[in-house]
């Protein structure tokens, strides 16, 4: 029986379709998801800050001050 494995990869045609397949298909699953997730960090903290700039961050300084004294 001949072997038909004469590309770089050592697949066969089929192989090779099937594992392009799955690749392109994980790689846009994997696409969505992480324009998804730029989308969710873009509405909790937009990465050009407004007027005020991040005012969000004007008390993090006491949160984090209250939070070590509540553990020590």
């Amino acid at each position: 029986m001949a072997d038909d494995r004469s590309s770089l990869s050592g697949l066969t045609d089929a192989e090779a379709k099937e594992f392009h397949t799955l690749f392109a298909s994980s790689f846009i699953a994997f696409t969505i998801i992480a324009v998804f997730a730029h989308i969710l960090v873009w509405l909790w903290r937009p990465w050009i800050p407004g007027a005020k700039g991040y005012a969000l961050l004007d008390g993090a300084a006491t949160a984090v001050n209250h939070a070590i004294s509540l553990i020590g």
